[in-house]
């Protein structure tokens, strides 16, 4: 049964930021997060039926209030285009913890200027979806209309936008002329899809016109046809979400995922599995993610993917990673970047001087942390014992039995 669930996470001011998590009945066809439009939150009508809607269709959706605004944490006089993205950022660091990495963002009006903006900086987003998105966030200026002066006067003042009333900053206002989304949407590699209606009356035809031909291939254009810009007909948001869903799926998909199989479905739910039809190239699925292994061509591969060993060791780095990460979170210690290094290596146990077991061959996994950020000896020390708790850790480190049974 599909599911959906209530969650915060921090920001990187140190907000707590509401959010809801929507999860399929069945394995996910990938991950998304959904940004809201401006002063709106992930409660508005139109966010909440994109969001079921991309779930039923195979998604798990992050859908999250950004600082200020709805359930959020944080004043939104403060807030920033900037401060917005990097909500943003950090809604897809929390969407890797608890489901996976974003590979698909979609953002309504301003917060689709927001997906453009934050797309290249994210590497596991691969598809980038807009729904009556501005092509320059200076556009909110003509929302304001005549509060202008009065927030450039005064440093801030109510503004009435969509019948509600918000407190609008100046720091805002100057923060929106410094944004170029263009700019970075012409650098995002991957593919990118613009909705909008021709008679939208708040962001006009002609901003999808410009990031159509500010984004780079494969890219493509879908209009909404008598649809309003808060697309306020439920029909509407059906139409959207079941375009982007078939849309993102092209994208998606592993397009070198190596060859067919007669079910490549078969093992999925049930743990990791790897199907090898000829060669050492062998097909990887998790959670509905697919990836390939490989050997080098020194070893008789194909060097079409990382070896087994390469994913273990990644297993350990990653998990190392993530773990410092949560914990210099909880402590709110300045860690800018943690890096985590693993090697392996087969040696004899006389040659370890430092390893437990003394007799035979042994498998040496050496890992290396860098850390980055104004960071006391005391805080470095504690995150090198912390490092020693990471789950992977644990279980190459406990007490591991595998078994093996016949398949059908």
């Amino acid at each position: 049964m599909p599911s959906s669930t209530t969650c915060t996470f921090p920001s990187p001011r140190g907000h707590q930021l509401s959010a809801r998590l929507e999860r399929p009945a069945g394995a996910p066809r990938g991950a998304a997060i959904f940004a809201h439009c401006f002063t709106c939150s992930k409660d508005l009508p139109v966010a909440r039926a994109l969001t079921r809607a991309l779930s039923a269709r195979g998604f798990v959706v992050l859908s999250f209030d950004f600082t200020g605004l709805g359930n959020s944490d944080g004043d939104f006089a403060e807030s920033t285009f900037s401060a917005d993205v990097e909500d943003l950022r950090a809604a897809a660091d929390y969407l890797a913890e608890v489901a996976a990495p974003p590979s698909l963002l979609v953002g309504h009006s301003l917060g689709g200027a927001a997906v453009l903006s934050a797309a290249p900086d994210l590497p596991s987003v691969r598809a980038v979806a807009t729904i009556a998105a501005p092509a320059d966030p200076a556009h909110v200026r003509q929302v304001l209309q005549g509060d202008v002066d009065a927030i450039l006067r005064d440093g801030s003042a109510p503004a009435t936008i969509g019948g509600r009333t918000f407190t609008i900053g100046r720091s805002f206002l100057d923060d929106l002329e410094r944004q170029e989304p263009l700019k970075a949407i012409a650098g995002f590699a991957g593919a990118t899809l613009i909705l909008h209606s021709p008679i939208d009356q708040v962001v006009g035809i002609d901003n999808a016109e410009a990031i159509y031909r500010a984004a780079r291939h494969p890219k493509s254009f879908i209009s909404l046809d008598k649809a309003d810009h808060l697309l306020t007909d439920e029909a509407d948001v059906d139409y959207a979400a079941t375009v982007i869903a078939a849309w993102a799926q092209r994208y998606l998909d592993d397009a070198g995922a190596g060859p067919a199989t007669p079910d490549p479905d078969r093992y999925r739910d049930i743990g990791a599995s790897a199907v090898n039809s000829g060669d050492l190239t062998t097909r990887l699925r998790a959670r509905g993610f697919t990836l390939l292994a490989d050997e080098p061509t020194s070893a008789g591969g194909d060097e079409l993917g990382p070896t087994p060993y390469d994913y273990l060791t990644m297993a350990l780095a990653a998990c190392t990673s993530m773990t410092l990460r949560m914990y210099g979170d909880r402590k709110g210690w300045p860690l800018d970047e943690v890096e985590t290094v693993v090697t392996h290596e087969r040696l004899h146990a006389d040659d370890c001087a430092e390893c437990e077991h003394k007799e035979g061959y042994i498998d040496l996994l050496s890992r290396t942390i860098r850390l980055a950020g104004d960071l006391d000896a005391d805080q470095r020390a504690a995150f090198l014992r912390i490092a020693d708790r990471c789950p992977v850790h644990r279980t190459l480190e406990g007490r591991l039995e595998i078994r093996t049974l016949a398949g059908d």
